[in-house]
């Protein structure tokens, strides 16, 4: 049709006007399938001005990172006297190679005024070689205009090597060779007769009482071990102190009985008890049901004790290790029956339920304390009063370190610095 429309009897100037027209059509068409001008991004990097690179950095050093366990090399350099306030480095580039000739990669940049950078990007017992580049750029809406550099002498080989201490921590070695020193000084005292000073523990002291309670009245006694397993060492606390306990109601033929809420601490507390009863030298009278299971249940553990409390009306309850929200059920419940209540723990939130509603308490490491103070054996006895020592030390250095740095005499702080 097209072909018949030329061919026909139409004149010149339409049919060039037509040609014309399909042709700016195409065009335009040509024109619209192309991306706009403005989103091809041109990289080239015009011509710096002169006067404008700067010198180059001196005493480039390269070397282990020490205590660590050799991961790490600290490249340091002074810095280029450009680099100032307005001057010509804007910053610094850092290269390393595996040989001296070798080719150069970036492995990090630092700003201006850095004289220090990690690489921490090494291979152990690796050599390695650096350079430091001072590098002045302009840059426009984050694109660089402009970049020249002046690169340093190449340094090195730097090596990554492991080291066994960690010269930081001195303080902490001296401070444990102290500590075990007065702890082994202590036991040898004890051993020798000596009788150490230990302050009265209330809690403890009425442990005799509220058994021999219990036996007067012919009632059970009631040890409650927490609700945490043997891993807590709340719980090892307790349990220790269940061996005293036992041994004692041994003694005084008194049923003892303890509800547990985990497997691995009824294993655990039957063996105490039995040993306990072979030690008072009744091994006949000890009876399996006498540790027994409850349930793995917070509150279904606390529910099942306040019944049997209620049902059996104890004479005596311990409760010693690692207690929470059912602190409260418990010592409440042993409170209403008229129980003797002797309480321990190491959760602050739940010693002011104790103090409230248990007789004796406890109170935070005088529960760990139980096993050295009951027992009086030298080597815990030992080690006890050798950790009070150490104690008294750290209070002692925090109160003068306070008052010397308060009025600005010395910085004892220095000394317990760990980390730089």
């Amino acid at each position: 049709m097209i072909v018949r429309f030329f061919a026909g009897k139409v004149s010149v100037k339409i049919k060039i006007a037509i040609i014309c027209l399909i042709a700016q059509f195409f065009l335009v068409g040509i024109a619209l399938s192309q991306p706009p001008t403005d989103s091809v991004i041109i990289d080239t990097l015009r011509t710096p001005p002169p006067d404008v690179t700067p010198v180059m950095v001196k005493s480039v050093v390269a070397k282990d990172n020490p205590n660590d366990d050799g991961r790490a090399v600290i490249i340091s350099w002074d810095l280029s006297v450009d680099d100032h306030a307005g001057g010509k480095v804007t910053s610094y580039k850092i290269y390393r190679s595996e040989k001296r000739g070798g080719i150069f990669a970036e492995i990090g940049e630092a700003p201006s005024g850095s004289d220090q950078m990690m690489d921490n990007n090494v291979t152990r017992d690796e050599e390695y070689y650096y350079k430091v580049s001072a590098i002045n750029e302009l840059k426009e809406g984050g694109k660089t205009i402009w970049q020249v550099s002046s690169e340093s002498d190449v340094v090195g080989p730097a090596k990554a090597v492991a080291q066994w201490f960690d010269t930081r921590r001195l303080n902490v070695f001296v401070g444990m060779i102290i500590l075990c020193g007065l702890i082994i000084y202590y036991i040898n005292q004890a051993k020798s007769g000596k009788k150490l000073f230990i302050r009265k523990i209330s809690g403890l002291d009425a442990v005799d009482e509220a058994v021999g309670r219990a036996t007067e009245m012919g009632k059970k006694i009631f040890f409650i071990p927490g609700i945490s397993d043997v891993d807590n060492v709340q719980t090892i606390a307790g349990l220790t102190i269940l061996g005293r306990v036992a041994q004692l109601a041994a003694e005084y033929e008194t049923w003892i009985e303890v509800p547990v809420s985990r497997s691995l601490v009824m294993v655990t507390a039957k063996e105490i008890v039995k040993e306990a009863y072979s030690k008072a030298g009744r091994p006949d009278a000890f009876h399996e049901d006498q540790v027994h299971y409850l349930t793995d249940d917070q509150f279904g553990y606390a529910a099942g004790i306040d019944g049997m409390f209620v049902r059996e009306k104890p004479a005596t309850v311990f409760l010693l290790g690692n207690f929470y929200a059912e602190s409260l059920i418990l010592s409440e419940t042993g409170n209403s029956i008229g129980a003797i209540q002797i309480a321990g723990t190491g959760q602050p939130s739940q010693l002011p339920f104790f103090v409230a509603a248990c007789d004796y308490t406890l109170i935070g490491e005088e529960l760990f304390a139980a096993s050295a103070y009951l027992s009086r054996e030298p080597k815990l006895l030992g080690s006890l009063k050798g950790q009070d020592i150490g104690k008294a030390i750290i209070l002692a250095a925090i109160l003068v370190g306070s008052l010397l740095e308060t009025f600005n005499i010395f910085q004892l702080s220095k000394f317990f610095r760990v980390l730089e």
